[in-house]
């Protein structure tokens, strides 16, 4: 007969003990960060009220009420505001320096140039690059950004180098696509198709091989005018991701039907676990198309932006305005912080990332809820009028200041 350790009053004796060493070991432990008297919202773990978040090491040490200040290095006082993990945009085009197409270094935009100032401590690059130029980018941009940057590997070789290229069905590689995601599993979250005119399913096809060779999601962006909506959703598998879901355009079918009700192929795709992600871009999100939508129950998966320098320069703006527009469509803000942070942590499958779990890394937002009026522009110059805006006062990457709005983190300067 075995006996437990952990039966009886040794048992007993020894989980209390362990407990204490586990304490103590916290009290001990030198907190260099310490975010006070925020109302924290964390989906994943079911945070949603005021507590304080300590960070030791870039990591976070603990979520909890009243931690005592005592040793504590630096302190930040969020009264007022709203802390949650760092947001995470998988729908961006950051692949800048390349001599050719879409990252010709014009298109394509810095992230840390937009990222941090909205709160976004992750983005994922949307197959601006494929297997051949992949570890150019990994170079020139990954390994020197602040924000974590993420990507989705075209499966056009070349990544987004336009047409004919970015259609080159010999350059669609589902082996090497795939060798080249299991030798960066840290960084390629999946494989992307987006951009090919033709009538023949291969494009997709390799694009599906490639995901199950490597066991990775599928993100496709809808620029493919003649594949028919209700073959595309049906080929996709459950935890596929279909991106630029609330538009109508020439490239593509819409998801409402004439009559405005979502079509049965997109509730079809809903209910086996297919995901639909914003992908607001420049011309890709209607307000015309999302009202209904979200009426009908198709809620976002997450609330990718389209980043690029068209986008970011017109009703887009950013992922925090984004978030801001289904804040005032009816979404809570729990669900908005959901969706920007636990949700699309999940599509990408990090699950180390969205959470402020302790021995998480510590990438945080401090965000303020402004009241008042202000006009949301969509990609038809359409104008909705809100009452909410949603502002981001710091943000924290790796237990480190990145953003600061308004000098909650700075020394105050008395002024004679």
């Amino acid at each position: 007969m075995r006996v437990s350790l952990f039966t009886g009053n040794y048992g007993k004796s020894l989980i209390i003990l362990l407990s204490l060493v586990f304490s103590y070991s916290l009290a001990a432990q030198e907190i260099d960060l310490l975010i006070r008297n925020g109302h924290v919202i964390d989906p994943r773990n079911n945070i949603d009220e005021p507590m304080d978040v300590a960070i030791a090491g870039g990591k976070i040490l603990k979520v909890a009420k009243g931690i005592p200040v005592t040793g504590v290095k630096k302190i930040i006082d969020a009264t007022g505001f709203f802390v949650t993990p760092g947001f995470i945009d998988p729908h961006t085009h950051v692949f800048v320096g390349t001599n050719q197409g879409f990252a010709d270094g014009f298109s394509c935009v810095s992230p840390d140039d937009i990222t941090l100032k909205a709160g976004i401590t992750t983005v994922v690059d949307a197959g601006t690059s494929g297997w051949r130029n992949f570890p150019l980018f990994k170079k020139n941009i990954i390994d020197r950004s602040t924000t974590r940057v993420l990507a989705f590997l075209n499966i056009a070789g070349g990544g987004m180098t336009g047409f004919p290229s970015e259609e080159d069905m010999n350059d669609m590689d589902a082996r090497m696509t795939s060798l080249v995601i299991k030798q960066y599993p840290d960084i390629i979250v999946g494989v992307k198709l987006g951009h090919y005119r033709g009538k023949e399913w291969t494009p997709l096809e390799r694009s599906i091989e490639a995901c199950e060779i490597a066991k990775v999601p599928f993100f496709l962006e809808c620029h493919l005018p003649e594949y028919p909506l209700d073959e595309l959703l049906k080929r996709m598998r459950p935890g596929d991701i279909f991106s630029h879901t609330y538009c109508t355009a020439s490239d593509r079918e819409c998801i409402l039907d004439e009559n405005g009700k979502l079509k049965s192929s997109v509730l079809e795709a809903k209910n086996k676990g297919v995901l639909f992600d914003v992908g607001h871009g420049g011309a890709m999100f209607h307000f015309d198309i999302a009202i209904p939508a979200l009426k009908q129950g198709l809620m976002p998966s997450s609330f990718g932006s389209d980043l690029h320098r068209s986008s970011m320069n017109s009703g887009m703006k950013n992922m925090l305005e984004t978030m801001s527009k289904f804040l005032n469509l009816g979404l809570s803000l729990k669900e908005v912080i959901n969706t920007a942070t636990w949700s699309t942590a999940s599509e990408i499958k990090r699950n180390d990332l969205g959470n402020l779990a302790a021995g998480a890394e510590a990438d945080i937002a401090i965000i303020s809820v402004r009241k008042g009026t202000f006009g949301y522009i969509d990609s038809k110059n359409n104008k909705l009028t809100g009452d909410r805006r949603l502002e981001a006062e710091m943000t924290i990457k790796a237990g480190k200041v990145v953003w600061d709005m308004n000098g909650l983190g700075a020394k105050s300067l008395a002024v004679k």
